[in-house]
């Protein structure tokens, strides 16, 4: 059974950090591309961060040098470490797994994990 599970969203202050975990099972993760994707309330989800099987890495305009992805093959895992946070950083953030390919097309997602930056 594939399984995406992020955990790590919650309250945080502005300029705070979080750092968001997705743990998968089911799939062979090492061969599969990873990325994070964030929901604001009434918009489509929009790619925040991705690292291919090989770990190269792209991020949305927004979010570089605040944002780092990275992944632990051995734990199934990929994590989004956020710095810097912003109001606007303010989303319901989603894991999903891709193909192999780079660019990847993303098909397995998580549930999601929101993530609050307010004073």
């Amino acid at each position: 059974q594939v399984q995406l599970v992020e955990s790590g969203g919650g309250l945080v202050q502005p300029g705070g950090s979080l750092r968001l975990s997705c743990a998968t099972s089911g799939i062979v993760f090492s061969l599969r591309a990873m990325a994070w994707y964030r929901q604001f309330p009434g918009k489509q989800r929009e790619l925040v961060a991705a690292i291919s099987r090989g770990g190269n890495r792209n991020y949305t305009d927004s979010v570089k040098g605040r944002f780092t992805i990275s992944r632990d093959n051995a734990k199934n895992t990929v994590y989004l470490q956020m710095n810097s946070l912003k109001p606007e950083d303010t989303a319901d953030y989603y894991c999903a797994a891709g193909g192999t390919s780079w660019p990847a097309q993303y098909d397995l997602w998580g549930r999601g994990t929101q993530v609050i930056v307010s004073s």
